[in-house]
């Protein structure tokens, strides 16, 4: 049974989101502030927080960017207002996904388990190692290095960067990915445009240039293998034994 942390400083909205929840299987543990949330993430260790922009004592946004810090613990943004600035500040600081309000906690609900369901599936057949010069993704073991130095990948950008680099060449545009990636038939595409951006500053030697992920101009974005590379390949490097 999976532990959701809900903060909220609204009572009535964290009492609605606490039921929906409940009554989902999940157990749920509730903060009303910042610093309160970040206390009792660090006692109960949830496995998913939903998360409220506008917080007392430290904004969501900060509480956001600790709890992204300690560890790759999934986030649900809730922003007050549709404005985009809002929702690209929640996913710029390491959100997963994001619901505007007023929110249906039907929907909620459904987003924390898409969520989940994501970061713990298990693999698909042929789940392999993924390489891209320096950087090496584990699809199975839902792990990536660059330089053999760890990345600190949310759900989101780790199957994001799975897809693309299991369809090098192939052009995408953001409703496509949305749909693949995020298992949405609809939504803010300026969500697919973030997560590029968090990955290129990640993976790309220079993130204004990159070459690896690829802006298509009129249509996406695409995955070019480096030069001399076998694009999607799961096999081990040669060693000097051959």
């Amino acid at each position: 049974m999976a532990r959701v942390l809900v903060v909220d400083d609204d009572a009535t909205v964290a009492e609605v989101v606490d039921r929906y929840l409940r009554n989902a299987g999940f157990d749920v543990d509730r903060a009303g502030d910042g610093p309160a949330a970040l206390r009792i993430a660090e006692m109960t260790a949830p496995d998913l927080v939903v998360l409220d922009l506008m917080l007392p004592g430290l904004d969501g946004i900060e509480v956001c960017r600790r709890l992204r810090a300690r560890g790759p613990v999934p986030v649900i943004m809730l922003t007050a207002r549709g404005e985009e600035d809002d929702r690209i500040a929640g996913l710029e600081c390491g959100a997963d996904d994001y619901v505007t309000k007023p929110f249906s906690p039907r929907e909620l609900t459904l987003r924390v388990s898409s969520v989940l369901r994501r970061a713990h599936e298990p693999p698909p057949p042929g789940a392999g190692v993924l390489r891209a010069g320096a950087l090496v993704v584990d699809a199975a073991a839902r792990t990536a290095t660059r330089d053999a130095a760890p990345l600190a990948l949310t759900v989101r950008e780790f199957d994001l960067l799975v897809f693309l680099l299991r369809h090098p060449g192939r052009a995408f545009n953001r409703a496509e990915l949305l749909e693949q990636v995020w298992g949405w038939t609809y939504g803010d595409p300026s969500t697919v445009t973030v997560h590029i951006r968090r990955l290129r500053e990640k993976i790309e030697d220079d993130p204004t240039a990159p070459r690896l992920l690829v802006t298509v101009w009129g249509v996406g974005y695409r995955y070019d293998p480096p030069v001399g590379a076998r694009p999607g390949s799961a096999r081990q490097p040669r060693t000097a034994d051959g």
